[in-house]
C-alpha cells in the first residue's frame, strides 16, 4: 500500500497505507439495486451509519440516487431534496468522514455545506452535462477529497482496456489540477460494473496493479465491487447472496494495490481486510 495522509475540510483525516480503509455504503434511495428503501428514514439511516462505524467503517458514503444499470438521472434539485434530511441527521453525529456519492456539482455544493468531506463522482469529474467542470471547482473551493471513477457509455474500447482507463484518469487528474484540487486529495476508482462487460470487469480486477502508475504518479485506489451484477452473472447468485464473492474480490484487490474498499457488508469485509493486511505486512 502507498502511504499518504489526506487532510479533510472537517478537520478529519484519512490515513492511506496503514491499513485497508473500508467505505460503508449508506443508500438513502428507494431504488438502489441491492438495498433500496432499507435505510430511507433518518432514524434508520443514522442507526445504520453508526452500526457500520462500530463494525469498522472508516468512511460513510451517502447516496441519494441509484446508479443501477439503466437508471434515469434525477435533477440536482430532487437529489438535494432527498438528501437534506439525511445530511441534517448525520451532521455532527458521526466521527468518520462523510462521502457524497453524486456526479452533480449542485449536489456536491450542498453536501459540502452539510459537512461532507469527499465527493465520490461516478463520472470522474467528466460528466458530459458539466461542460465547465464545476464539480471539480466545487471540490477545490471546499478542500474536499475526490474519488474519480472510470466510466463510459457502452463497453467498446479502442485499444487495451487498462490503457484506455489510464487515459481517462489522466484527463480527470488534469481537470482536478486545473480546478485547484490538491493532488494529494485525488483517489482513483476503476469503476467495476460501469461501462464494462462481465469479462472486462474480471480482467480489470486481475490487472488492477497496472493502475498504480498514471503518467508516472501513484494515487490511492478505491475498489467498489460490493454485490454487483458481474458477481451474480459469474456465479449465478441473487443480490443478497453475494457477500462472500464480494469479499474475495476485496482480498484480491488489496493484494493488487487497493487502498480503500467500498462495501455494504461492513463487518465481515472488515475482518477479511484486516486478515489480508496482516498477511501482506509479514
Amino acid at each position: 500500500m502507498m502511504e499518504r495522509e489526506i487532510n479533510l475540510p472537517s478537520g478529519k483525516r484519512l490515513v492511506i497505507g496503514e491499513k485497508t480503509l473500508v467505505m460503508g455504503i449508506l443508500n438513502v434511495t428507494p431504488d438502489s439495486f441491492s438495498d433500496g428503501g432499507e435505510w430511507n428514514t433518518t432514524e434508520k439511516a443514522l442507526a445504520h451509519a453508526r452500526a457500520m462505524i462500530d463494525d469498522g467503517a472508516d468512511i460513510i458514503d451517502v447516496g441519494a440516487e441509484s446508479s443501477r444499470p439503466g437508471f434515469v438521472p434525477m435533477s440536482a434539485e430532487d437529489e438535494i431534496k432527498r438528501l437534506r434530511p439525511f445530511m441534517e441527521a448525520l451532521k455532527g453525529k458521526i466521527d468518520v468522514p462523510i462521502s457524497i456519492d453524486t456526479f452533480k456539482a449542485e449536489t456536491a455544493e450542498f453536501a459540502a455545506s452539510m459537512g461532507a468531506d469527499i465527493v465520490n463522482d461516478i463520472w470522474g469529474l467528466q460528466y458530459a452535462a458539466d461542460e465547465s467542470y464545476e464539480m471539480a471547482h466545487v471540490a477545490a473551493r471546499h478542500g474536499m477529497a475526490v474519488v474519480v471513477m472510470h466510466n463510459q457509455n457502452g463497453t467498446e474500447y479502442d485499444g487495451d482496456i487498462i490503457d484506455e482507463m489510464k487515459r481517462f484518469f489522466a484527463r480527470s487528474i488534469d481537470i482536478a489540477r486545473y480546478a485547484g484540487i490538491d493532488e494529494d486529495k485525488i483517489i482513483i476508482d476503476p469503476g467495476i460494473g460501469f461501462g464494462k462487460t462481465v469479462e472486462q470487469n474480471l480482467e480489470v480486477l486481475k490487472r488492477l496493479d497496472e493502475l498504480s502508475d498514471i503518467e508516472g504518479a501513484c494515487y490511492p485506489l478505491l475498489l467498489g465491487t460490493s454485490r454487483k451484477s458481474f458477481i451474480g452473472k459469474t456465479l449465478g447468485l441473487d443480490v443478497d447472496e453475494r457477500m462472500e464473492a464480494t469479499g474475495a474480490t476485496c482480498v484480491m484487490g488489496i493484494e493488487r494495490g487497493a487502498d480503500i474498499v467500498r462495501v455494504h457488508d461492513v463487518r465481515p469485509i472488515v475482518r477479511m481486510c484486516r486478515m489480508t493486511d496482516a498477511v501482506l505486512k509479514i
